[in-house]
């Protein structure tokens, strides 16, 4: 309906939002193995000491409606986000991002019980397929109007880089809806720049780690739904190991209490982002998404495909990454492959949202490259990728990592340092390279996404043509 005074749309000025939360703990058994992915091959499960989630918030303005999924797993890849789309085709657009938990059922294969064993259990891919439809259909059920507000708040201590340069993202984004009706907290998204892994290596239960703690204690603080969703954590970011221990010898990283008081830390910066929440309007929605392909230069990757670890389909790379080339054939395996991915950008209203298919490495969230870049990185004079700080309009948005994929680190191609000479001085490469696709996929990500902006704002967008000028930083 179009108001005959302003021209303005009014159906799509009308939001209305649905939580839902399904339960996709695998059954287990003496004869059944379900392998924990992250860390190392051969953590086959012993137990179950919280139950992890698909949890959806889906959001309609009138005209469109958008379901956001997060699953407390390690990495949901685009083919089983493509079955659960096209099982609900009459949603307009579906995100499932995967929180990055290292201590759920592995669900891409490369942590099985060796090194050269697929660690998939096919039918609990299947069950997570369905408990993410059944999360989007339930919040369907129970949308209702609403009103928005979006709060952020910083907390640097609670995140530890592990690589040099050392830069962080330390900000909670936060969404809250109310009902205007009875002005009670319907449910909050919360976007957090850490990965799930508390618990660390020697664990062997079932958990969805420190986000679990987060959601329980923002649930019974606000008395409301609440979704959690990971950002920027490439880097690698994770629970600094002194954070607790320091006054309190019983809370070591890698224990239960350990992930507990941290989930609980980060509800409380959450619960500060929720008090300075101011309100925003989140209609018109806006919707650009497309796949890409992304070279696998990783011989890891690549042996892993051969051996069947890794069963997505690989295709050949065209050299543009635009181009989804045709399935690798025997006669093409020793060429350069690659794999379809996707990048999306969401415009709700005032508020930017980016999908990012991966493990985003925090300079490439505000600029902070290191200046001058150490000499014995791989491409030290490598141009800079543009940002989402300059991508994107206004400060108001959020990252969703591991959005509709996991095609691991995103890292930015100065950083690349994978043959020696290495950098800083060291003996070894730092860690991050053998978890990446190619050093071809941050520039590509980024520029992809600038590209789905200026889809979704018919090229007005001028920011999108900025390039990257650097933040000054050094290494720590």
């Amino acid at each position: 309906m179009i108001d005959s005074l302003t021209g303005t749309n009014l159906r799509a000025q009308s939001l209305q939002v649905g939580f839902a939360a399904v339960d996709i703990t695998p059954q287990l058994s003496e004869s059944r193995d379900i392998w924990l992915a992250g860390y190392l091959p051969g953590r086959r499960a012993t137990g179950v000491h919280d139950p992890i989630y698909a949890r959806t918030v889906v959001l309609s303005d009138g005209e469109r409606t958008i379901a956001l999924t997060s699953v407390d797993l390690v990495g949901v890849q685009l083919p089983v986000v493509k079955l659960v789309r096209e099982r609900l085709p009459n949603i307009d657009y579906i995100l499932v991002s995967s929180t990055h938990s290292h201590e759920g059922p592995d669900v891409i294969g490369i942590w099985g019980p060796t090194y050269i064993h697929r660690g998939v259990d096919e039918q609990y891919l299947k069950q997570v397929e369905d408990g993410i439809v059944d999360s989007i259909q339930q919040a369907l059920k129970v949308v209702q109007p609403a009103t928005a507000s979006y709060g952020t708040a910083k907390n640097e201590k609670l995140l530890r880089d592990n690589r040099l340069p050392i830069v962080k993202d330390p900000t909670l984004r936060l969404l809250k809806f109310t009902s205007p009706a009875t002005k009670r907290t319907i449910g909050m998204l919360v976007q957090w720049n850490c990965h799930p892994e508390a618990m660390g290596a020697g664990n062997k239960e079932i958990t969805a780690d420190f986000c679990a703690a987060t959601i329980t204690a923002l649930a019974n603080k606000h008395q409301c739904e609440v979704a959690y969703f990971t950002g920027a954590i490439g880097g690698l970011m994770a629970p600094p190991e002194s954070l607790l221990s320091k006054t309190n010898e019983e809370l070591k990283q890698g224990t239960f209490p350990f992930a507990e008081r941290y989930g609980q830390m980060v509800a409380e910066v959450a619960s500060q982002a929720a008090a300075d929440a101011l309100p925003i309007q989140l209609t018109p929605f806006a919707i650009s998404y497309r796949s890409i392909a992304i070279p696998v230069r990783n011989p890891v990757y690549r042996a892993a495909r051969i051996l069947g670890v890794l069963r997505r389909t690989s295709i050949r790379w065209r050299g543009d990454y635009e181009t989804i080339g045709p399935p690798v054939t025997m006669t093409s395996v020793l060429k350069t492959t690659a794999v379809e991915t996707e990048v999306g950008y969401l415009s709700l209203g005032e508020l930017h949202v980016a999908a990012i298919p991966g493990e985003l490495f925090p300079e490439l969230v505000y600029g902070e490259f290191q200046e001058p870049v150490d000499p014995a990185a791989d491409y030290p004079t490598a141009a800079r990728e543009p940002t989402i700080e300059q991508i994107f309009p206004s400060d108001k948005w959020l990252l969703f990592g591991l959005a509709n994929d996991e095609i691991g680190y995103i890292i930015p191609k100065s950083q690349w340092d994978s043959n020696p000479p290495y950098a800083y001085g060291r003996d070894k490469p730092q860690y991050g390279e053998i978890n990446a696709c190619a050093v071809d996929a941050a520039p590509i990500i980024m520029d992809a996404l600038a590209k789905r902006v200026r889809d979704a704002t018919n090229g007005t967008n001028e920011k999108t043509k900025i390039t990257a000028t650097p933040k000054n930083i050094t290494p720590k």
